[in-house]
């Protein structure tokens, strides 16, 4: 006995949310579809994969090459689509498993028992008995109760002898929500086996991020931070944290010398283990002689999303006792969540002063602190 395993990854998926159909999305390190895909490919039991695709899909890289299986064209409807996959393992399979692509998290122990059942059945499916209390309902109230004795929540693979569901899907135009129903409505007889609540099929939004808390997947959080110092000289203004603020001197630097910017830059590129400003804009190019700033950080925000990540938040400490930040301070969020592409209530910028001591007590220049977060999901 040869058995085939068929995909179904023609549905549009709109439900889910995202610009692709959910079978699509990331999860983890593959596609939900290549997850649902690697279960039965590398199930001992299993010799053929058959995957069903919407015939937008056929020629974009949106489906695996590994693991293997044979393409093929799905139909309108979900009906069409399994008919299609059944025609193509007619002749090489006598057993067919048909699962959904949007159920990532099939284990190998149903796959089992599903293929034990049909030793004696002509199908089987996995279900789950229902044990929530059961409503009807109208216009946001409740109408009445369901009785939930015998009622099951029904999931895939769905396992058949290949000819006789072939015949019933040949000789049933009718659409139908899955292939139990097709069996049934032909008088087949179809065993339940027991389910899995983690063998949940991606639906909703939040149906990703439960999927991947169930695979074991673990979003890679990393913390940089960031220090640096620019001295007093001559002039009558100061950038900091993207602003320019008057004042009766100016910091010195090879650029701008926009303290709290630099500050903050180096806690992306410490996060992100990529070296400091110094390394990426060396002060010996005299391409950056008195160079703004925000060149630099939106490199360090182009850098973490590059690589993956996004910008979780970024907390900015000016050490001074001149000028005085508080007035400024709402418009350096501002800049700072402009340059950095996020929510102002993202960003913190805050100062303090050294009470007189060292050198910013005595106000030979201006120090800054920054840490900053970087969230890969």
């Amino acid at each position: 006995m040869t058995t085939a395993a068929i995909i179904v990854a023609a549905g549009r998926g709109t439900r889910a949310g995202g610009e692709i159909p959910k079978q699509w999305q990331q999860l983890g390190d593959r596609t939900v579809a290549a997850h649902a895909m690697k279960a039965f490919a590398d199930h001992p039991l299993i010799d053929k994969l058959i995957l069903v695709l919407h015939p937008d899909d056929v020629e974009t890289n949106l489906w695996p090459s590994d693991p293997a299986a044979d393409i093929v064209r799905g139909g309108e409807t979900r009906r069409a689509s399994v008919l299609a996959g059944l025609e193509a393992a007619e002749g090489h399979a006598d057993i067919v498993l048909i699962h959904d692509a949007a159920r990532p998290l099939i284990s190998p122990t149903i796959i089992d028992d599903v293929l034990a059942a049909l030793d004696t059945h002509d199908g089987a499916a996995p279900a789950i008995a229902v044990t929530d209390t059961l409503w009807h309902g109208a216009n946001g109230q409740v109408t009445g109760m369901q009785n939930r004795d015998g009622l099951y929540r029904a999931q895939t693979p769905q396992g058949f002898h290949l000819a006789p569901l072939l015949a019933s899907h040949r000789a049933n135009t009718a659409d139908a929500t899955d292939d139990v129903a097709v069996a049934r409505a032909a008088g087949l007889d179809v065993a339940i086996v027991t389910g899995d609540e983690e063998n949940i099929k991606i639906t909703m939004p939040g149906d990703l991020a439960r999927a991947e808390k169930m695979m074991g997947y673990q979003m890679d959080v990393r913390c940089g931070n960031g220090y640096d110092v620019h001295r007093f000289g001559p002039g009558d203004h100061v950038w900091l944290c993207g602003v320019q603020v008057p004042h009766d001197r100016a910091l010195q630097g090879h650029s701008d010398a926009d303290v709290g910017i630099h500050a903050v830059t180096d806690a992306i590129y410490g996060a992100l283990g990529l070296g400091d400003i110094g390394q990426h804009f060396p002060p010996s190019d005299p391409q950056w002689k008195g160079a703004a700033s925000h060149i630099f950080l939106e490199h360090a925000v182009s850098l973490a999303a590059e690589n993956g990540y996004r910008i979780s938040n970024a907390d900015c400490t000016l050490v001074c006792e001149y000028p005085k930040i508080g007035p400024h301070q709402p418009a350096m969020k501002s800049a700072m969540a402009r340059i950095m592409g996020l929510e102002a209530t993202r960003i913190s910028v805050k100062a303090t002063t050294s009470e007189r001591l060292g050198f910013t007590g005595r106000g030979e220049g201006i120090a800054a602190l920054a840490t900053v977060t970087l969230v890969k999901p």
